[in-house]
């Protein structure tokens, strides 16, 4: 008979920090005229329409990214969970 051996499951790589279910407000406060498109398209995918419109949006590392790509142009502020 073989003896079979299994390996232990792993754990995940990364583990779940307590800020991830934080939930920020970005606000569009300068116009993207004149900017390349992709800046312009990360706008579009925070949900940023034009100058002073906003989005409640989830923390997340893709979320924080897009961020950090047009943060000249953002102005982000927490929000208490209701």
């Amino acid at each position: 008979m073989t003896d079979v051996v299994t390996k232990p499951k792993k754990a995940p790589k990364r583990a779940e920090k307590s800020e991830v279910g934080r939930i920020i407000k970005v606000t569009l406060v300068r116009s993207l005229i004149g900017t390349p498109r992709d800046q312009r398209e990360t706008a579009k995918g925070l949900g940023l329409r034009k100058p002073q419109s906003s989005a409640v949006l989830k923390e997340t590392p893709a979320v924080r990214g897009m961020i950090r790509k047009i943060g000249y142009a953002l102005k982000v502020e927490a929000v208490e969970k209701p």
